[in-house]
């Protein structure tokens, strides 16, 4: 692979506790960063390499989303399904019989547009927690998860999720939808077998991620910890979104303690949401090194609490950024939930024990810190030897007049409204100039409206 040398970068942020390289240029070669410097375009170069005029762009790492469900694209924006007009059990209600519904191919085109929205908005890494598995769905959906992955060419970590407890038992979930313990084992060692790949630069990795206790046998997480730590991958699930008190009343403990006395908790595991655990919680996971992905933008629809980020990161907790599924964020904008996670936190700073940390923190989050969340020391920031993971933004533009002398701050304060210039992953560009090279975004989207139409006419 040939590869490129981005010259005279107004800004280069080789992560967000760094100082920002100004008039600096940025060479990659194959998968990697090879080099960050003045005037590399005087030095000999790799045969192939491509020259882009990169005057006034500020160049960031590729931002790493932790948490999502790429399958309720298919149900953004819908007037019956407001959260603020409906309880949560006559939400809940509402919501799996449409999932129900869903085929192996609204699956695949759910996943096209979720991740194309990712990318344009400058997403190089993406981890999707796909829980929903209706049983006339078949057993590939994860499978074309990754088909529309590498056609897109993005890092893709695919959270085989699943619930095993049935509603009569306490779960919200149908029945059509559920699945056994050992056949959710099986097809998450499948699909280990079948794609993860542990090397540097991977673009392909499987976390075992039953959805939550809530919704799931007590063997369901016992085996998938097993099995994670068995094949050395990660484990994921929901905790602390309104379930501690059920999970208190149904076993005599909250979450977070059920799920470190039955092993999945540590260094391998993290979290998403988190809101609701006390501070006590919090510790908890400092000590066991669990990792939290914060969901920063369902707080606008769900009305919780607005998760304690000062606390965690004064306990030096693992935190990363999701965006969530469309079912609690009607968009797959990680670049927007970098600003709405800054803004909520100075919302409610009044009344927190600790201060909001700074803006730059917000930025780690959602690159070196989630790279850190799914175990990627090959991401999350540039310096030769890193994966060549970035996207850039041209801050020519009036919108930018005054931000320019802090690219740090610039997305957690300013907020970044329109898509990125160029998005770049494992040397590969993506995104440029408002297109996919390679693909025809038009004919995705009639693929994607059509398949749309007819799972939920």
């Amino acid at each position: 692979m040939a590869g490129y040398l981005l010259r005279n970068c107004a800004a280069i942020i080789p992560d967000a506790r760094s100082a920002p390289l100004r008039d600096h240029d940025l060479l990659t070669e194959g998968p990697a960063v090879a080099a960050i410097g003045r005037d590399l375009s005087t030095l000999p170069l790799p045969p192939g390499t491509q020259v882009i005029d990169a005057q006034g762009w500020f160049v960031y790492p590729g931002l790493v989303n932790t948490h999502h469900h790429f399958f309720q694209t298919f149900v953004r924006n819908r007037a019956d399904l407001d959260w603020t007009k409906l309880s949560l059990i006559e939400w809940l209600d509402r919501i799996y019989p449409i999932f129900s519904r869903l085929t192996e191919e609204a699956f695949y085109h759910a996943t096209v547009v979720a991740l194309a929205e990712l990318i344009k908005h400058g997403c190089t890494t993406a981890f999707d927690h796909q829980y929903c598995f209706p049983r006339h769905a078949g057993s590939r959906i994860v499978d074309r998860q990754f088909q529309a992955a590498q056609m897109f060419g993005i890092r893709f970590h695919a959270g085989r999720g699943g619930n095993t407890l049935p509603k009569s038992q306490g779960s919200t979930i149908p029945d059509e939808m559920l699945e056994t313990t050992d056949g959710f084992i099986a097809d998450c060692a499948r699909l280990i077998d079948t794609y993860h790949d542990p090397a540097p630069f991977s673009m392909a990795q499987v976390c075992v991620a039953p959805c939550q206790p809530v919704n799931c046998h007590a063997d369901t997480f016992i085996a998938s910890a097993e099995l994670a730590r068995d094949r050395g991958v990660l484990l994921h699930t929901h905790v602390g979104e309104g379930e501690s008190a059920v999970m208190q009343a149904r076993s005599g403990r909250r979450t977070v303690q059920y799920c470190e006395e039955i092993g999945f908790a540590g260094p391998d595991v993290f979290y998403a949401h988190c809101w609701e655990l006390t501070h006590a919680e919090l510790a908890r996971l400092a000590a066991t090194n669990t990792g939290v992905a914060h969901c920063p933008e369902p707080v606008y629809l769900v009305g919780a609490e607005v998760t304690d980020i000062p606390a965690m990161h004064a306990l030096g907790l693992r935190i990363g950024l999701g965006a969530d599924g469309a079912a609690s964020n009607d968009n797959s904008n990680l670049m927007h939930c970098i600003h709405s996670a800054y803004m909520l936190q100075c919302l409610v700073a009044a009344g927190r024990t600790h201060p909001v940390p700074d803006p730059a923190a917000f930025l780690h989050y959602a690159t070196q810190g989630g790279a850190d969340l799914l175990c990627r020391p090959d991401l999350g920031r540039l310096a030769p030897g890193m994966a060549a993971d970035l996207f850039a933004i041209d801050t020519r533009r009036l919108d930018y007049v005054g931000t320019r002398h802090d690219p740090v701050s610039l997305i957690p304060k300013v907020g970044i409204g329109a898509p990125v210039d160029l998005t770049m992953a494992n040397g590969r560009i993506l995104w440029r100039n408002g297109e996919f090279p390679g693909l025809d975004e038009a004919r995705l989207f009639h693929a994607a409206e059509a398949a749309l139409h007819r799972t939920l006419a």
